[in-house]
């Protein structure tokens, strides 16, 4: 094991809070101050620019904030029933390879979806995960210090519709898929978001090969 890490949920919180948070938390696992973190939680609507983005990829006019972050890829969409999650992990001898790093995102996110009976798949020259021709799972990361930040989306009961106003990551908006499109014999109850967020716990734990620990609610989102 490569040591413990912990997990905080944020709930609905504004992009750029959470951006913020992040950005605190990385600092202080750089001193040593906190243990590996796993942040976890949905955003309210956000479209998002990675340092590889064409803005020609928005597509619309739109209220919903756009914001400019380091993190790698082109453009993405954020929003409630998304499952978003910000690995504040430092990287020890052995782990520091930003590919090995982003296959490992996606092997976590393809056991998650193998709970619900959903085949995953890595798509050769894209980051992220698929089902089929469709893209359920973006990811986007960087890094400072050997410290990870930002992280990976995975589409639960996210509203697609959202994806019309980009394309996301250069792909065409019809690309993504979600849970709730690809269960929709299934009760929302079995892909409900706490049941999600408890497997991308436990399969971060497995393929990071770092032992969980209590989280600290009360230094949850916001208190640092």
């Amino acid at each position: 094991m490569a040591g413990p890490f912990q997990w905080r949920l944020f709930e609905k919180e504004p992009y750029e809070a959470v951006y913020q948070h992040q950005k605190q938390l990385v600092e202080q696992r750089i001193r040593q101050e906190i243990h590996d973190t796993l942040l976890l939680g949905e955003h309210s609507h956000v479209i998002t620019l990675g340092r590889g983005s064409h803005l020609e990829n928005i597509c619309k006019n739109t209220d919903v904030p756009v914001v400019e972050i380091e993190r790698g890829g082109d453009v993405t969409y954020h929003g409630p029933g998304q499952l978003v999650g910000y690995p504040i992990f430092q990287l020890q001898e052995g782990e520091r390879d930003l590919h090995r790093y982003l296959r490992n995102l996606e092997e976590v996110l393809i056991r998650v979806l193998k709970h619900f009976d959903i085949e995953g798949r890595r798509n050769p020259g894209w980051t992220g995960v698929w089902v089929g021709d469709h893209k359920i799972a973006s990811i986007g990361v960087a890094v400072r210090k050997w410290v990870t930040y930002h992280g990976f989306a995975l589409n639960v009961s996210t509203n697609l519709s959202y994806f019309g106003l980009i394309n996301p990551c250069g792909l065409p908006s019809a690309v993504m898929t979600s849970f709730a499109a690809l269960l929709q014999e299934a009760s929302p109850d079995v892909y409900a978001m706490p049941i999600v967020q408890n497997c991308v716990i436990q399969e971060t734990s497995e393929v990071f090969g770092r032992s969980l620990i209590p989280s600290d609610q009360e230094s949850a989102f916001g208190a640092v």
